[in-house]
């Protein structure tokens, strides 16, 4: 599964928002230098998020942005299907982006993709941004731990 850059900077802006949670707004100028996103490309992304009622913006001198609803309230899956629409590993198990393949009716492998498919959204769908933040950061070596590099695996 990959997420877009817009979905990657939202969820970015939207866990800084999670770790001063109720301490008033950050200012968008703020937001875009701590995730290292550009601003204008950030001020969009943070319309929608307001859209969407997760997020609302302050005016003035000590305004800017912050979360508009609890972080345990906020899903991961919903902020990238907001974003992305449904992400599947192939689209003829896509619900948003199907499309048929010629070989759908005798395919045996397209199962394995459609339970990684839900699995994922699953996944996804229980991870709240309040559960989120309390994690640790992933480290290099659980990235290329063995069993899952050169080859061995994903």
């Amino acid at each position: 599964m990959r997420v877009s850059k817009k979905t990657d900077y939202a969820l970015r802006a939207l866990f800084t928002l999670v770790d001063h949670f109720g301490s008033g707004p950050i200012p968008i100028r703020e937001l875009a230098r701590r995730n290292d996103v550009p601003k204008k490309f950030l001020e969009h992304i943070m319309l929608s998020l307001k859209e969407r009622g997760w997020v609302r913006s302050l005016p003035g001198l000590r305004g800017g942005y912050e979360l508009a609803k609890a972080p345990d309230t906020i899903s991961m899956g919903e902020v990238i299907r907001h974003f992305d629409g449904l992400t599947a590993p192939i689209e003829c198990v896509s619900a948003t982006g199907y499309k048929r393949c010629s070989q759908e009716p005798l395919c045996r492998f397209r199962r394995v993709f459609l339970d990684a498919r839900n699995y994922t959204a699953g996944l996804m769908d229980r991870a709240t941004l309040g559960d989120v933040s309390k994690g640790a950061p992933v480290t290099k070596p659980e990235v290329f731990a063995r069993g899952f590099s050169e080859g061995e695996g994903i």
